[in-house]
């Protein structure tokens, strides 16, 4: 099985009662630690990169390296960009070969937010590339995007359902209380705003700033509607941790090999816990059947 785009298995998941999650990745191993953890569940997964991890692996080889995991472990996996502000490293993705991207115009003001998601549209729409938008302002550091809680905005549910009637993205990032990073005590979650954007709009929405959320308010998020939840921070810190303690223990093993494998562990057996957490587990069959029963390749693109 190739690279596939996110959104049937996105709808599916919102369907069942699900969710996915999707993994911020910065290195080939750590690509490699999240796809054997979807392999050992039978899990869908979601890989995706930041900006800058673009510009540090390279769109090609990032491409290469997640259709080889998704062919060598069989699981529906999809290849999303995030938090992207630039239309040109978008087409630059779509064309190397991603099957999913996010649009993040939401520190424009709604009416320019509409227009820029709509130039993503206007392009992946032909292709079954999925499109990710926000609406609101999720507090935080993501990559190069910083938002304070200052200026952090909550969704407005109409106006989710306004945006997503004029631009047709069939996934939405709605703020709601979450924020990115690692959170200094417990998340402020608006669970009724969440409820009230899920009654008005069928899509799939999506639960950013994923990392170290209690599990029950993980849980509730998803059964309200949240099919996608991403997790960044959590899983760099664990694979990072894993290095240190490796030369706290043995600061004179110098073997790659050992220290990144033991981060490759702890990264993979994280990815597991959030796997399992969402749902998503053992649902492989399921998607495969459902969502990507005429299985397309994204080989040929032309953008």
């Amino acid at each position: 099985m190739t690279l596939v785009s996110s959104t049937p298995m996105l709808k599916e998941a919102r369907k069942s009662g699900y969710g996915i999650v999707a993994f911020n990745i910065h290195s080939f191993d750590m690509l490699y630690s999240v796809a054997e953890a979807a392999a050992e569940l039978d899990a869908p997964v979601i890989i995706q990169t930041t900006v800058g991890t673009v510009q540090n692996l390279g769109p090609d080889s990032i491409v290469k390296t997640a259709r080889a995991a998704a062919e060598k472990f069989h699981v529906p996996m999809a290849l999303h960009l995030d938090h992207c502000t630039d239309l040109d490293v978008i087409i630059q993705c779509i064309r190397a070969g991603y099957t999913s991207v996010m649009i993040d115009a939401s520190m424009h003001p709604f009416e320019e937010n509409i227009r820029l998601t709509n130039q993503v549209m206007d392009i992946a729409k032909y292709i079954d590339v999925n499109v990710e938008a926000e609406l609101g302002k999720v507090g935080g550091v993501e990559d190069n995007i910083v938002v304070s809680d200052k200026d952090a905005e909550k969704a407005v549910p109409a106006e989710c359902k306004e945006f997503i009637e004029r631009t047709s993205v069939p996934t939405l990032a709605p703020a709601i209380g979450t924020a990115h990073g690692i959170y200094s005590g417990d998340p402020d979650i608006d669970f009724d705003r969440i409820a009230e954007i899920a009654s008005l709009v069928d899509e799939p929405l999506v639960l950013h700033g994923g990392s170290a959320i209690p599990e029950d308010d993980v849980k509730q998020c998803i059964a309200l509607g949240m099919a996608k939840m991403n997790v960044s921070t959590e899983l760099k810190n664990a694979y990072s941790e894993a290095i240190k303690e490796h030369f706290l223990e043995a600061p004179d093993s110098l073997d790659p090999r050992k220290y990144l494998a033991k981060a490759k562990d702890v990264a993979k057996e994280l990815a597991k816990s959030k796997m399992i957490l969402v749902g998503c587990a053992g649902k492989a069959p399921e998607i495969k059947e459902k969502a990507y029963s005429n299985e397309y390749k994204l080989d040929s693109l032309q953008v």
